[in-house]
Order: C-alpha cells, then sequence, then structure tokens
C-alpha cells in the first residue's frame, strides 16, 4: 500500500473513531448533565473543572459535544442509508434498461430532487411537520437519493457491455439478477467511498439545518444548534464557537481524509499508478 494514502486512510479512521467513540461514551456517561443548567457559572473559560468551559446557561461544552457527537452521527448515518437504500436499486433498474422509458423516468425524477438543495427540502417538510431532528434525516436522504442513483446507474452502465455480462445473459440470468450478483458487487468499491463522502456532508447539513433551527430541537444539544446560540456571544466568550466548530471541522476532515484513502485502496488504477 502506498504510503501517502495509507497515512489519509489511518489518519481519517482515527480522528472519525474519537468522534464515533466519544458518541458511542456519551450513552453511558459524560462529565456533566448536559440538560442541568448553572447560570452563576455560565461562560467559564476552558478549566480543570469544565476542559471546554460552559456555555450562557452554565452546561458544561465539552459533555454538550459528545452528546451532539451522537445527533449528528445518527442523522448523517441514517440519512446516508436512506439515499443508498432507494438511490442504488433505482441506478441499478435505470442501467439495466438503458434508453428505455423506464430509465428516461427515474433520471429525470432524480434531476427534479437535485434540484432542490436539502435546506429547500428540510423548510418544505419543517413547514407541513415541524422542525425535528427525523425531518433533517428526510431532508437529508431524499436529497442523497439522487447522487447515489447516479452513481449507480454511470457505474453499472459501463459493466453491461462486458464479456462476463453478456455471458451471463446467454445463460438465460435477467437483468435483475445480473444486477445483483454481477454488477453490484464490482460497483460495491465506488459506492463506499461516496457513502463516506456523503456522511461527512450529512454532518455538514445536519449542522447546518440545527443551525437555523430546523434539525435537532432543544434540549437536545447539536453542533450546529451550539454556533447558533453562540454567534451573538463570540467577542465575550470565544470558546463556545470554537469547540463545536473544532468538532465539525475534524470530523468532516477525518472522514473526507477516510473516502480519500478508501478510493486510494480500492481503485486499482490508482494503486497501478502509485505504485
Amino acid at each position: 500500500m502506498n504510503g501517502r494514502f495509507s497515512r489519509s486512510l489511518w489518519l481519517g479512521a482515527a480522528l472519525t473513531l474519537i468522534f464515533v467513540g466519544a458518541a458511542l461514551v456519551s450513552y453511558l456517561w459524560t462529565p456533566f448533565d448536559v440538560a442541568r443548567m448553572d447560570i452563576p457559572n455560565k461562560l467559564q473559560p476552558p478549566g480543570a473543572a469544565h476542559w471546554f468551559g460552559t456555555d450562557h446557561f452554565g452546561r458544561d461544552i465539552f459533555s454538550m459535544i459528545m452528546v451532539g457527537a451522537r445527533t449528528s452521527i445518527a442523522v448523517a448515518l441514517v440519512a446516508v442509508g436512506i439515499g443508498m437504500a432507494l438511490g442504488v436499486p433505482l441506478g441499478l433498474a435505470a442501467a439495466a434498461r438503458a434508453g428505455s422509458l423506464l430509465d428516461e423516468v427515474i433520471m429525470r425524477g432524480n434531476d427534479l430532487v437535485f434540484a432542490f438543495p436539502a435546506l429547500l427540502i428540510a423548510i418544505m417538510i419543517t413547514a407541513v411537520f415541524g422542525a425535528s431532528a427525523l425531518n433533517a434525516i428526510i431532508a437529508i436522504g431524499i436529497f442523497n437519493i439522487p447522487v447515489f442513483a447516479r452513481l449507480t446507474r454511470g457505474g453499472a452502465l459501463s459493466l453491461w457491455k462486458r464479456d462476463y455480462i453478456l455471458s451471463a445473459r446467454v445463460s438465460g440470468k435477467g437483468a435483475a439478477r445480473i444486477s445483483l450478483e454481477h454488477i453490484l458487487p464490482n460497483i460495491a468499491n465506488l459506492l463506499i467511498v461516496q457513502g463516506t463522502i456523503q456522511f461527512s456532508l450529512g454532518i455538514l447539513a445536519e449542522a447546518g439545518l440545527s443551525y437555523v433551527g430546523l434539525g435537532a430541537q432543544p434540549p437536545t444539544p447539536s453542533w450546529g444548534r451550539m454556533l447558533a446560540d453562540a454567534q451573538t456571544l463570540i467577542s465575550l466568550a470565544p470558546h463556545i464557537a470554537i469547540f463545536p466548530g473544532l468538532a465539525i471541522v475534524f470530523t468532516v476532515l477525518g472522514l473526507n481524509l477516510m473516502g480519500d484513502g478508501l478510493r486510494d485502496l480500492l481503485d486499482p488504477r490508482l494503486r497501478r499508478a502509485r505504485a
């Protein structure tokens, strides 16, 4: 394995595991109760008692970042799962019937969904059902569907003309069986890498939706909500914005580095080029 992308993969995995570990630990333990307000100790700077300081309600920022990690990760993970679960079958179906009416309907439908960013979808959903983490998941998940559908169709189309696919068709296998047994395993590396990238984008999207009040609602901690609460107090207590901001930056950086490393690891053409 090439040393450069090996370091990228391991560094990205390490950063990601830190925040995933913090999210898992938060189910069992946090230094302080994130729901307990301590007004006399509000806006305390980082110190021995509160490692990352306290916010405007006296809540421990380190504990809130731990709990906020599980909110961001859960929203992004489920949203990416929705995108893959619906987008991959649609992409496989479109590629199997390339040039047909079904292909045209699926891809034009994807174009229609892709024209609406996650924020706009969230606003429409919120207008009907109200703001919540669940609606943020639905909005981000819907936005991910055309991403995976396009990627799957593009990868599958390049395989349908291969000799082993023609042999499978001659042997009597149907399009659905070929897609599952031959096409999907050969584009799995593309989907894994894209899933990692969409996971990082999902965390950013969740933070953005929470920042404007369309994601997780109080008292559930969220990195985006923490940044929104801190924006009027940055000059007085900059630490309440710095630490949740760094949490978002390092989580997204870790996922992007891991995605880059996985791409290099799983793509044989890149391995040969960098050997």
